[in-house]
């Protein structure tokens, strides 16, 4: 049989308003509520609630066959609470399902921590599983770093917190490297220095397909109706033996509008799947069960999903970058000493989002860059950023 393991990336951040240089010092409300609240609120209606629902009539109708898994950011959660309790009750209920719904962990306020700060890392795991535990009375046994960045010391770190097994990104540089024979992410691996933590790799070519070429009517598969989509999965070699379709849920009526079909196509895709002589549902934390061992993957640089590169440039790859980033940590301790309001300030503003945002990628990157930014431009970005991050150092 080959497992099916889909598993959704749930985020919102707490973008930062228009904060110019002379707001230094005489203003420190930082974030735009009115946007964060608009966004969460209309991705509520749009996606959250229908996608939700199919997701759960599709458990009832298949006798609980389906089966799936979130990864919700604390930056989500916490949004939810103040904006959009409704979406929270909504992920509430399918904790009615503890068999079929997986709950994972991630760090708290969805931030490159793991890269900068492992202190802060730890924290943040500790803040988003209390969060998991306070709404959905989970303890996560599966960790996906943001954005599925995946490293040796990723790994390391993660081994490290006790967690039984990891999430990354099935990039090509990872699986197909020269001199070697390529691999596929159809089985379950470990990095070489950390042999006791499973890593589950995501199948990027079956996801990108439903996340973003599914309404492409320039693609040569256009439309994807679900008959065709198990065809292809009928049609792997026997070895591949789980595929790990991982996505943002928003591409579920945001990205991919209800007009598309793309309800309709996941209705039916998950019935379809549910009694199928090959394939069956799995939760991430199922699959470890159904491999007698693991193969040891040399992991040479650090991986992401993000961009055509699937490393860390949609994050650190110009000075613009580069420079915040470094700003945001180098509080991190007086910010930790700080605690309270001050902390909790500056936790939010080490979410990737907000270097993401000052990316300055071309061609199809770029758009998806822009399409997610509040602001005019990268350097925009930039500047809003640094200026805060200078209010917030004097404040400290």
């Amino acid at each position: 049989m080959t497992a099916l393991t889909f598993y959704f990336q749930v985020h919102q951040p707490f973008r930062v308003r228009p904060y110019k240089f002379e707001d230094i010092g005489a203003r420190h409300d930082y974030f735009d509520d009115w946007l964060n609240e608009d966004v969460v609120k209309r991705v509520t209606e749009l996606c959250y609630h229908p996608m939700n629902k199919v997701l759960e009539d599709a458990i009832e109708r298949t006798d609980g066959e389906v089966k799936f898994a979130f990864s919700i950011s604390g930056t989500a959660l916490r949004q939810f609470e103040r904006w959009a309790p409704k979406a929270l009750e909504s992920f509430a209920r399918l904790t009615a399902y503890p068999d079929n719904v997986e709950f994972m962990c991630e760090t708290s306020r969805h931030s490159l921590s793991a890269l900068a700060d492992e202190e802060e890392f730890a924290l943040q795991v500790a803040e988003q599983k209390a969060l998991l535990k306070k709404h959905f009375g989970v303890e996560p046994t599966t960790f996906r770093n943001t954005e599925l960045i995946l490293s040796n010391e990723v790994a390391r770190q993660v081994q490290g917190l006790g967690f039984e097994l990891l999430v990354g990104e099935g990039a090509d540089g990872l699986l197909k490297r020269p001199h070697e024979p390529a691999r596929h992410p159809g089985e379950l691996f470990h990095a070489a220095e950390v042999p006791d933590l499973p890593l589950l790799l995501r199948d990027f070519p079956f996801s990108d397909d439903i996340a973003f070429r599914f309404s492409d009517r320039g693609w040569t598969e256009y439309p994807l109706f679900a008959p065709k989509f198990i065809q292809w999965l009928e049609e792997l070699p026997e070895e591949r033996r789980v595929v790990g379709c991982f996505m943002d849920y928003e591409t579920f009526g945001e990205h991919q509008p209800r007009s598309t079909g793309i309800f309709d196509f996941m209705g039916e895709m998950l019935e379809l799947v549910a009694g199928h002589e090959r394939l069956e549902f799995a939760c991430p934390r199922d699959v470890p069960g159904r491999f007698d061992r693991t193969t040891e993957l040399t992991i040479d640089r650090a991986y992401s999903w993000a961009d055509a590169q699937r490393d860390l440039s949609a994050w650190l790859a110009n000075p613009m970058q580069c420079g915040a980033h470094e700003a945001i940590y180098d509080l991190a301790a007086r910010a930790r000493s700080a605690g309270g309001e001050l902390l909790e300030t500056w936790r939010d503003l080490t979410t990737s989002d907000h270097v993401y945002y000052m990316s300055t990628s071309a061609a199809s990157d770029g758009e998806v860059h822009e399409y997610f930014s509040p602001y005019p431009s990268p350097h925009d970005a930039y500047v809003t950023v640094m200026n805060v991050l200078e209010d917030l150092d004097r404040r400290l």
